[in-house]
């Protein structure tokens, strides 16, 4: 009898340890995000969203009879810590997909990681092109690249403003680089001459010595591509110098937050930003998301959010559709991924030196009496642009 109880506490033993995790009444997701640090507001943007995806997801039965339990880990914007935090999820945990991150370099590192241990790795809302040229199989990414985030920007400054010169501002990071080498070309294509090309380090305070460039320069347009903090000091210190142009740009991220108008205040008038999502578009189920985190947070959120907020739903139908809940079978899904979201249509191609990525209309977004508006393209705007912008000693 001792023999087999023991036999038995054996085989029970093994069944236990040799279970995936996720086979339980639960499918457990963890996602790693900068919660805190100098990224950490776009990591709570989407973990609002994340939350309320999930809430929605499980009110309505979750995933094949499983609830959808979420928990996030803090990766601070640390490539080496996102690192650290997708092995365990994937070789200890035998999580069999990868969800979020939001700075490139983390992605980038997350990427590695998942395409070694051969695990879907579904990419939110970073946007270095060359996280998607990497000849990977496992790694999917649902947010447009760096080299489209400013197409309808373009558009916008072909069409209406018609510059002759510019100048671009970014910051040091693999967003920044990557944003502000693709605007340069945009504006080549354009017959745009780029007067001052213009680096900043990440978490920069004074940005004087670099007005006084771009002064001296004298350009139709400051194009800058950074984060939020960097966003609101430098507008908040061209309005201080006074430093005129026809527009004032931002390549997203930001300047694409609600943050930007609430830390530059006045500065951020008139200021215009590429950006992949709003509250106006009309998507299903867009306007529903963005009123429903309004009155949960008191802001509509960021196209960051947005994205998050998509992702869950893009997870809960290659889920739905997978022959079975391995990495492959998982893998396979997304691949074959056509669904519509409040984020815009998803669909995962491998087109023009990109694999697994999806392609979308970008729009440029307005603030407009200290609110964003959609201006470009026509068809979705929500206002209607002002330009000419007057100069800071026109305003008041």
């Amino acid at each position: 009898m001792k023999r087999l109880t023991l036999a038995m506490t054996f085989t029970l033993a093994v069944i236990l340890f040799a279970a995936p995790l996720y086979a339980a009444e639960n499918f457990d997701l963890t996602i790693p995000l900068p919660l805190t640090g100098k990224q950490a507001k776009f990591g709570e943007i989407m973990k609002r969203s994340y939350e309320m995806a999930a809430e929605e997801i499980n009110a309505k039965g979750g995933i094949k009879g499983k609830m959808l339990a979420l928990s996030f880990e803090d990766s601070s914007g640390k490539p080496e810590t996102a690192r650290a935090i997708v092995e365990k999820l994937i070789d200890v945990k035998k999580q069999p997909i990868i969800v979020g991150e939001y700075t490139s370099s983390c992605a980038k590192a997350v990427a590695a990681v998942a395409e070694e241990r051969k695990t879907p790795y579904l990419i939110v809302a970073s946007a270095d092109d060359d996280i998607t040229r990497q000849n990977y199989t496992y790694v999917f990414r649902q947010n447009e690249v760096n080299e489209h985030y400013a197409d309808a920007l373009v558009s916008f400054l072909k069409e209406v403003i018609k510059p002759k010169t510019m100048a671009i501002l970014y910051e040091s990071s693999a967003f920044g680089t990557s944003g502000a080498n693709a605007m340069e070309q945009d504006a080549q294509k354009l017959g745009i001459q780029v007067v001052l090309k213009e680096k900043f380090e990440t978490g920069a305070i004074d940005f004087r010595p670099i007005l006084g460039k771009v002064r001296a320069a004298q350009p139709d347009v400051i194009y800058t591509v950074s984060y939020a903090n960097e966003a609101q000091l430098l507008m908040k210190q061209v309005k201080e110098l006074r430093v005129d142009a026809k527009l004032y740009a931002g390549g997203a991220a930001g300047f694409a937050i609600p943050e930007f108008i609430d830390g530059a205040k006045d500065a951020a008038e008139y200021v215009v930003s590429a950006t992949l999502w709003t509250p106006q578009l009309k998507y299903p189920g867009a306007k529903e998301f963005a009123e429903k985190y309004k009155a949960k947070y008191g802001d509509y959120p960021s196209y960051h959010g947005a994205s998050a907020y998509a992702a869950l739903f893009v997870v809960q139908n290659a889920l739905e559709r997978a022959k079975n809940w391995t990495q492959d079978g998982i893998r396979d899904s997304l691949k074959a991924a056509n669904l519509m979201t409040a984020f815009g249509p998803i669909k995962f191609q491998n087109k023009d030196g990109y694999q697994n990525q999806n392609f979308m209309d970008t729009l440029a977004i307005q603030v407009i009496h200290g609110k964003f508006e959609t201006i470009w393209p026509k068809q979705h705007a929500s206002a209607h642009y002002i330009y000419p912008i007057p100069t800071w000693r026109e305003r008041r």
